[in-house]
């Protein structure tokens, strides 16, 4: 939003965000004009809280943008987005455009926990030597996340699931509402077999920008970095996050970290790799594929997001 006249008014975007960081230092680089105003901003780079308890009591103007959509969670927890992939699959094989519905299935086979225990029990029978991933949906960082690959070992998280449950109603039922929140997990099959540069496995960071989902308008940055983990990919230690786990929260805890180094690779870096020993052909269906990738990712929310 360039400066200008906005409801009668004219001067810098009047901005607000609770942040310290790189998002506060980019604005006032603009030459922004910070307020900490509860309605008088054109821009507010909001929290997930204030969204959660503020947004659906005010009324905004058509000049006003905020960061998040009101349902933002729908695509941002993990067990929420695969649910909506689900649906979506499942939505059009009702449909009879089953071609269609096989675009959707490019995520391993993810299970939410304690309510798909007994699915996910058969499928890791049917597979007893597979491994399989442990992610907490509303974390961030590597926190939570591990692997496991024997049944006993997600038995003691749901019995220790099944324990903090009981406890956390019990508290309520004698009225201490302070008690720990019972948290679900996902268990997804682990990919056994990444692609992996230098040995190492890595993941990528890719910018997307939504703006309107009625129609649906998003902006993909065309810079991005990959994230390393610091230690060479193996199987026979599935324990150790400095080997399976990218989040740089983690990765800098490794005592051989280093800043400089800081275990990332940028994109277009990392394409010129790919293109380098893989060929062009490949590296240009990676990337196609990451970008239709993302845009099934919205499709699938579209409909719990308000227009705008």
């Amino acid at each position: 939003m360039p400066s200008g006249e906005r409801r009668g008014r004219v001067g810098p975007v009047r901005f607000r965000t609770f942040l310290r960081n790189t998002v506060l230092d980019v604005m006032r680089s603009r030459g922004w004009l910070e307020t900490d105003s509860d309605l008088g901003w054109d821009v507010f780079w909001a929290d997930v809280g204030w969204i959660r308890e503020v947004h659906d009591h005010v009324r905004l103007d058509d000049v006003q943008r905020i960061n998040h959509f009101r349902n933002h969670f729908e695509l941002t927890r993990k067990d929420f987005m695969v649910k909506n992939l689900k649906r979506m699959r499942k939505s059009l094989e009702r449909e009879g455009r089953v071609e269609e519905a096989t675009e959707f299935d490019f995520f391993p086979v993810t299970y939410s926990l304690p309510q798909d225990y007994g699915m996910f029990e058969t499928e890791f029978r049917r597979q007893p030597n597979a491994i399989w991933i442990m992610k907490p949906p509303a974390k961030a960082q590597g926190k939570g996340i591990f692997l496991f690959s024997k049944i006993s070992q997600i038995a003691e998280w749901r019995k220790d699931y099944k324990q903090r449950q009981v406890g956390a109603v019990g508290e309520k039922a004698g009225g201490a509402y302070g008690a720990e929140q019972v948290e679900p997990y996902l268990a997804q099959r682990y990919i056994e077999n990444p692609h992996l540069v230098g040995g190492k496995k890595y993941d990528l960071r890719v910018y997307v920008l939504v703006t309107c989902y009625s129609p649906l308008t998003v902006w993909l940055h065309r810079t991005g970095f990959a994230r390393f983990c610091h230690q060479r990919f193996s199987l026979r230690d599935i324990e150790n996050t400095f080997i399976h786990v990218t989040n740089v929260a983690v990765q800098k805890t490794n005592p051989k970290y280093t800043p400089s180094s800081g275990c990332k690779y940028g994109l277009r870096n990392l394409r010129q790799y790919i293109t380098a020993s893989r060929g062009v052909e490949t590296a240009q269906k990676l990337f196609d594929d990451i970008q239709n990738m993302i845009l099934r990712s919205l499709h699938a929310v579209q409909k719990n997001y308000c227009a705008r």
